[in-house]
Parts: C-alpha cells; structure tokens; sequence
C-alpha cells in the first residue's frame, strides 16, 4: 500500500463519507446538502499543503476572490448571504469524481484477461476516440479510465493515446445529453431548444475525431500506438454499465440526473464485483482505495470546491451591485457569443475551467426565448475546447493523477486543436444564428 501520513488517511475517509452523504441524500431520506459540502471542504484543507503549488496558488486566489465578493455583497450592498450554504456550489461534480474513481477496483485484480487484439497506426487513434467518444457521452469521465487502464495494461500511455483520451470525452460536451456540461447548462437556461443543440453539435465532434486522427498521424509515428479494440470482450464493461445508467435513468430512479446516477452507481457496482472474493477481500480493497486514492484527487476536489465558492461570490456581487435588472449584454446575438465563446476558451488556457466562465456569464445575462439556446451552445462549445486545452480542466487533471502527465504539457499539446476548434465553432455559432433567426 502506498505510504499516507494520519492527515492523509483522515482526509481520505472524510471524502469517503462526503460521497456516502451525498447518495444519502439521493434517496430524500435526510438533507444532506450541507453535510456533503462540509466534509469535501474538510477534507480539501486538510490536503492543502500537499496540493502542487499552481494548483494551489490557482485556488488560493478563487477563494479569496469569491469570499471577498461574498463580504463586499454582504457589507457594501447589504446583500443577503447564506453563509452556511456558501461552499455547496460544485459539490455535486466532486462527489461524482469521486464516485467514478472506484472504476479502479472493477476487475483490476492483478490485471487478469487478455488486453484484447492488438490495434495500432491511425486507425487505432481514431477507434480510442470513437469508444471513448461514443461511451463517454454517457459515462462521461468513467470512460476515461476505463479505456485507458484498457490500454495501459501494455504499457505506460503515451502521448497519441492520452491525447485520444482527452479529446474523445471532452468533445462530447458538444452534444451529449447526458454529460455533466449539459447537466450544468441546463441547470442555467432551462428553455434550451436540444435538437437544435444536437444537429450542430453532433458534426462539430465528428469534425474533432477527424481532425484528431490527421493530426496526430502527421505529428507522431503512430506504427506502435496501442488503439482501443472496440471488440465485444473490450465493449463489455464499458457498455454493461452504460446500460445500468440507461436502466436506473429511465427506469428506476428517473428522477435523478445521469450524473446523480453515476455518482452511487460505479461505487456500488465496485463493490459488489469485488464481492465474489469474500467481504474481508472487498474491504481491504475499499479501504486501500480509500486512504491512497481518495486524498490522491486533492487537486481536482479543491479546483470545483473553490470554482464554486468564486461563482457564487461573483454572481452575489453582480446581482446586489447592479441590481437584477443589469445584463452584461442587452442583447445575446451573433456577436455577443463569439465574443464570450473567445473568452471563456481563452481563460481555461490560464487554468480556470469552463464551468467559472459559463457559469459567471449566466449570472450577467437576462436570457430570452432563443437566446437561451444560443447561450448553451457557446457554453458547451467553450466546454468542450476549454477541458481540452485547459491545464486544470478536470480530465487533465484526472490524466495527470491517473497516468502522471502534467496538465501543461497536454495544453500544449492541444494549442494547435483548440484553435482549429474554436474557428469551427465561430462558424457554427454563425450558423445556428442564422438557423435561429431564420
């Protein structure tokens, strides 16, 4: 087991619990909100000083920003502040990262099975984000390890491959309407029109795996590049529990979000899958998970927790500031989207991630009607670009814990990506403009 320190291991346990009190509160027995926010918060400090420095620095900064805006509010503009609901923002993508983090404990157990047919070259770039893509729009950050544990099992991952990794789940953003960036926006502009989404969507990530593929052929000798098999035996896990979502989504707890789902599910089937040898076995492994991996992922959990804690600051200030009645925009057209499109893909460069920047932009806009959709689209399009290239987007972050690539150097491997992305993009906010208006 690797070695942990006591503060360790006790922050370890309290994310544990965070996440057991937020499927808690799925169930509507108990209100759970505060406890999950509380015991997260607990667990990030506790974890500080272990934090990379950027990383650090970078959240350091958030939650001085978005507790200062919080007090001006408050003691300027006499605002009404809940102070006890004040770290809740975000905490529901945490404890869904941590739920997907036990997919390391579904049949991992000294890497039994064959690794499959061996799939390399271009085409086995372009079959990683085809089931990395295709999977990931309902599984979202799941995928990730699933596949690249997959692949791994070979060898270390190399550059072609993470790259696949990252681009493949993160341009599902631009459709899926089961992915945690859909989940946010919606959240935003509930009036989203998602055929509309979805018809222009769809082909700008068919556009980003092409582009992908080419790329990365022209970039890197790839005649030795594992790919992901896409067949049946590769499928199974992947598509097993891409069908329990489906089941409990439609079927059993169609009151809950996908990522609500996903958030109890894969902790729940990790344990039984484990269960077969013998509950002391399952324990220990649950127990290892907890005290190495859980305070493992301090900088994700302090990167949402303190994203979340800047949002609400900044959305507080603006509304007791300008009143409700002041946009950013009196009108979102064409121009008006572009423009924040450009912004919030250039700030995920200089690490903050999406999520500050769409959700900041909904707190200054007075949507209307088609706007809403118009909104979305920039939303999850600078999602999709800003995860990919953003060095403390989530998956980078999730590759860089995972497999130990840094989150600069897959920006830097995305530069040439996210620009040809984002002209894409401008072109097709052109286009749903016109479609809209027409």
């Amino acid at each position: 087991m690797q070695e942990t320190t006591p503060r360790q291991r006790l922050a370890g346990v309290l994310i544990l619990l965070g996440l057991m009190a937020q499927i808690v509160g799925f169930t509507g027995w108990r209100e759970t909100t505060h406890a999950v926010s509380y015991l997260l918060w607990a667990a990030a400090f506790l974890l500080w000083r272990d934090i990379p420095r950027r990383s650090r620095l970078q959240a350091e900064v958030l939650i001085t920003l978005g507790t200062g805006m919080l007090l001006v509010a408050r003691f300027v503009y006499s605002a009404e502040v809940n102070w006890p609901a004040m770290l809740q923002n975000n905490t529901f993508v945490v404890a869904m990262l941590v739920g997907v983090s036990f997919i390391s404990l579904i049949g991992k157990q000294g890497n039994k099975g064959a690794a499959g047919e061996r799939v390399t070259g271009a085409g086995g770039v372009l079959r990683t984000w085809l089931g990395v893509h295709f999977l990931g729009t309902i599984l979202n950050l799941s995928t990730v390890f699933m596949v690249g544990d997959k692949l791994s099992r070979r060898g270390p991952l190399t550059s072609p491959q993470l790259l696949a990794l990252n681009r493949g789940l993160s341009s599902a953003a631009l459709w899926s309407p089961f992915f945690a960036s859909m989940g946010v926006v919606l959240s935003l502009a509930p009036d989203v029109q998602y055929t509309q989404i979805a018809m222009i969507g769809f082909p700008l990530a068919m556009l980003s795996g092409l582009f992908t593929t080419l790329e990365l052929r022209r970039r890197f000798d790839l005649s030795e590049v594992e790919g992901f098999s896409l067949a049946p035996h590769s499928l199974l896990m992947p598509v097993g529990m891409a069908a329990l979502v489906m089941l409990f989504h439609f079927w059993l707890t169609p009151s809950l979000t996908i990522v609500s789902i996903i958030t109890f599910l894969l902790p729940g089937v990790a344990v039984l899958s484990n269960l077969h040898e013998g509950p002391r076995f399952t324990l220990r492994r649950v127990r290892q998970h907890t005290l190495t991996r859980l305070p493992a992922m301090r900088g994700e959990i302090s990167l949402f927790l303190a994203a979340g804690l800047l949002t609400l600051g900044l959305s507080t200030l603006v509304s007791a500031a300008a009143g409700s009645d002041w946009t950013l925009f009196a009108h979102f057209g064409m121009p008006q989207a572009m423009i924040s499109f450009a912004a919030i893909a250039l700030s995920a460069l200089v690490g903050l991630h999406p999520i500050i920047g769409v959700s900041v932009l909904a707190s200054v806009l007075n949507l209307q009607g088609g706007e809403q959709t118009l909104f979305a689209f920039v939303a999850l399009s600078s999602w999709a670009v800003g995860t990919s290239v953003g060095p403390l987007s989530g998956i980078n972050l999730s590759l860089q814990g995972r497999y130990g690539v840094s989150g600069y150097r897959m920006m830097c491997h995305n530069l040439l990506y996210a620009a040809v992305m984002s002209v894409l993009i401008l072109v097709a906010i052109a286009l749903l403009t016109t479609w809209m208006n027409a």
